[in-house]
């Protein structure tokens, strides 16, 4: 490769970097507790736990369930209902102030799945899980945050790029994770640089990309509901909210039977952003663990329970969801945590040390740029 060329990659690897680099730090950090959120979240806050039952135990009538729950937030209205992921004897209601508002504020009652029984309804804000999410997920700045973080996570994907062009013709030169000691300190840190960047390469790419997807969520969502949720709603668009529900029981019993294969993930309730005005939209999920992170809405009347349509999400839909656990590493137990937890603190050293090395050739280490330049002996 011409040295003209290199310099110009170099200027790219070096202000790519320079530019994305605090933000990726503060991701990183961020990024880390929250690999392990629901393990904080629990050793930080008392929950009451759910009933403990026997294997094979049959849930409770989601009728009941609803009925219990909502006798606790008088003047409130149900907006989605979820079933904990993690917890199968636990569902989530979500409710709001009114059928068709915006969801940002709702706040959460725990119920237990086979009991029917109220649990408690934990704070969606104000603990450190939530603050940590926040400024990994947008700053705090909602949907432009979100777009300036994609966009420094492009930054980072094109300064990994980059910083391969430039140093793997000299790393050819030294053997796989050589580290000259022996040399000045800039060039040890160099080394170390190049030697955990080549290590963690392969993850930054996969959580760095997945990360600039995961900060389009809001406009996928978006262009699902005006690429395919207004054909499948068709002349109810413009529908009424019910003034009287159809049992939600009977709804999710009328999803299994049109996708046996798949079990109930969540319910959105009309008026909110994922169903329209007039039916439920019960979202079934696989039941492995692929399959589990793909969901399939079933478009039920609201009113009298007729089914009314159901369709495979389209690919952009299901790269975004494939891509969030591919970032959390949430998808492997705590085995995959733990070694997702340590490619991001070996990123953190990666980051820093380019920062520290960047300060140093900047203040006039000259012997650092000519290592860079001249590959070693």
């Amino acid at each position: 490769m011409q040295t003209r060329t290199i310099r110009a990659w170099s200027f790219v690897h070096t202000w790519t970097s320079l530019i994305s680099t605090l933000f990726m730090l503060l991701l990183c950090v961020t990024g880390l507790p929250l690999i392990f959120h629901e393990e904080i979240d629990d050793f930080l806050h008392e929950t009451v736990p759910a009933a403990k039952v026997a294997p094979g135990t049959p849930a409770a009538d989601l009728d009941k369930v609803i009925a219990n729950g909502m006798a606790k937030a008088p003047g409130e209205f149900l907006q989605f209902l979820i079933w904990d992921r993690d917890d199968p004897n636990v569902i989530w209601l979500s409710v709001a102030k009114a059928q068709d508002a915006p969801s940002e504020n709702n706040r959460s009652l725990r119920m237990d799945a086979h009991t029917a029984q109220y649990l408690d309804a934990p704070p969606a804000d104000g603990h450190l899980t939530y603050y940590l999410f926040k400024l990994h997920v947008d700053l705090f700045a909602g949907l432009p945050g979100k777009l300036f973080l994609g966009f420094m996570g492009l930054l980072l994907v094109v300064a990994i790029i980059s910083g391969v062009v430039v140093y793997a013709p000299a790393m050819r030169k030294l053997d796989f994770g050589t580290v000259r000691k022996t040399k000045s300190r800039l060039l040890k840190w160099l080394d170390i640089h190049n030697l955990l960047g080549a290590v963690t390469i392969v993850w930054a790419v996969v959580v760095g990309f997945t990360g600039v997807i995961n900060t389009w969520a809001d406009l996928v969502l978006k262009l699902w509901q005006v690429d395919q949720l207004t054909g499948m709603v068709g002349p109810y668009k413009s529908a009424p909210l019910p003034q009287n529900f159809y049992s939600i029981q009977k709804a999710v019993d009328t999803a299994q039977e049109k996708l046996p294969g798949m079990v109930p993930f969540f319910i959105a309730y009309p008026g909110t952003a994922f169903t329209s005005t007039a039916h439920y939209a019960v979202f079934m999920r696989g039941d492995t663990p692929l399959t589990s992170r793909l969901f399939q809405p079933v478009l039920i009347d609201a009113t009298n329970g007729s089914f009314a349509d159901t369709r495979v999400m389209p690919w952009y839909v299901q790269t975004l969801l494939l891509s969030q656990p591919l970032h959390f590493g949430d998808y492997g137990g705590m085995p995959l945590k733990i070694v997702w937890a340590v490619l991001d603190i070996l990123t953190i050293v990666v980051l820093g040390s380019g920062l520290y090395l960047w300060v140093a050739r900047r203040f006039g280490r000259r012997r650092l740029s000519q290592a860079v330049a001249v590959p070693a002996e």
